[in-house]
């Protein structure tokens, strides 16, 4: 059972008219339910003729779209038919495609569409939505679409929201563009305060999960630059403590593998009382110390790093993970060869993994001890790079990155592990 749409959500059914459509803003805001209503709407009073619903990929496309329509209208009504390519809506096919990359365009070559529907339009190719736009030449189609915000360099931003005829701001006021040449696209932006059925301690577990940039996009619904400092939430004096509490369990190891560049690991723990440490951290700088090491040598370097650590009278410590660069296949062997348990290849997403560190810090979980000089010198110089923003790309500096890689790779592998351990205000206080 779907709540009504009101206010926001309501009004931007309404005003859905034009050829394009896009709710745009906040993680959660609603601004999906709003869209899959119109777009519901539209597979019954649009015009004849072929659809499409497209995601990043299709597997992704029916996570965020088609499961909903399903809870929404029943299986009877919706019926998804995987490796067709296509999903019967209210009796009528409607084909479904990814689009992660620059070929997706190829996928609909050819189409003559009467409408689309478009899930994360920022996470498609440009060239793929510019192809989109010529197959939809049936009198009176219509595109639907939502997005999270990006920087504001974002092709999607500057050829098309900037140029928007109309715009539902975050405020509640319209604009209308006077200028002749603004697109036929409506755009409605959503805050997390457009939905009313989000429970308050959901909402303060959701605003504890986005940390700077982050916030400013997915809470705030703000399209800003990726720039600065990337972990603008450290602060020496809250996170780097001199005493480590016994500890409940040693979570994992983060390795990042270096040769030219230096070698660097990291130890965490979770403490007894339920929060994470950085207890220690293992680096060779090839350069600095003039002497490359081989394979083998890491290895046994990372087995006496951790066979030797002491901590309130334990003497060594056997990591439940150790996630290495999953760029250093030949390292990963050799551990494997070494018998050291425990080793898989770190998740590598950037800035999913720079979200996770995030959240750790910023929601008072994760503490660095002082041993670890090499952490706590790159935390804080830790930048984005503005080259790369400002062709509308988020990415950070490749430059003295080694051990908060090593952070990134410990921290996102295990997410799973340890989320659960944030606690909110309201959460502490109940």
């Amino acid at each position: 059972m779907f709540d009504a749409l009101v206010g926001k959500q309501l009004r931007s059914a309404q005003l859905a008219a034009a050829r394009g459509n896009l709710w745009e803003g906040a993680v959660r805001s609603s601004k999906t339910i709003s869209s899959i209503m119109v777009w519901l709407r539209y597979i019954r009073t649009g015009p004849p003729g072929a659809l499409l619903m497209v995601g990043k990929t299709e597997r992704t496309l029916k996570r965020n779209i088609i499961d909903v329509i399903v809870s929404m209208v029943g299986v009877r009504r919706c019926k998804y038919k995987a490796g067709a390519g296509e999903v019967v809506i209210f009796g009528r096919t409607i084909y479904v495609a990814g689009a992660n990359d620059e070929r997706a365009a190829d996928k609909i070559k050819g189409m003559t569409l009467a409408g689309a529907y478009c899930d994360e339009v920022t996470t498609f190719p440009e060239s793929f939505f510019s192809m989109l736009g010529t197959r939809l030449s049936i009198e009176g189609a219509q595109w639907f679409g939502t997005t999270n915000p990006e920087g504001p360099n974002h092709w999607l931003k500057k050829k098309f929201l900037d140029r928007a005829k109309l715009h539902l701001r975050r405020d509640g006021t319209i604009v209308e563009s006077t200028d002749p040449k603004a697109l036929d696209l409506h755009r409605f932006s959503f805050s997390l305060e457009d939905n009313p059925y989000l429970p308050p301690a959901y909402v303060a577990n959701l605003k504890l999960e986005y940390q700077g940039l982050f916030y400013r996009r997915f809470v705030l619904g703000e399209w800003c630059l990726a720039e600065g400092v990337v972990y603008d939430m450290f602060d020496e004096a809250k996170h780097v403590v001199d005493i480590l509490p016994a500890m409940r369990r040693w979570a994992a190891v983060g390795l990042d593998y270096g040769t030219v560049n230096p070698f660097a690991a990291v130890l965490i723990g979770q403490g007894e009382d339920d929060r994470l440490y950085v207890a220690s951290e293992y680096r060779h700088d090839s350069r600095a110390a003039r002497r490359q090491l081989t394979d083998a040598q890491y290895s046994w370097g990372i087995q006496t790093w951790l066979g030797t650590y002491e901590h309130r009278g334990q003497h060594g410590v056997q990591p439940e993970w150790i996630w290495v660069d999953p760029s250093a296949a030949s390292f990963m062997t050799q551990l494997w060869s070494d018998g050291v348990p425990g080793v898989a290849k770190a998740q590598n997403e950037v800035l999913d993994g720079i979200r996770s560190v995030g959240v750790a810090l910023g929601g008072g979980l994760l503490s660095v001890h002082r041993s670890c000089v090499g952490l706590i010198s790159e935390l804080p110089s830790y930048a984005w790079d503005d080259k790369a923003a400002a062709l509308g790309e988020d990415k950070p500096l490749k430059i003295d990155d080694h051990s908060c890689d090593a952070l990134r790779y410990a921290l996102h592998s295990s997410a799973y592990e340890w989320r659960h351990l944030i606690k909110t205000d309201l959460e502490e206080a109940a």
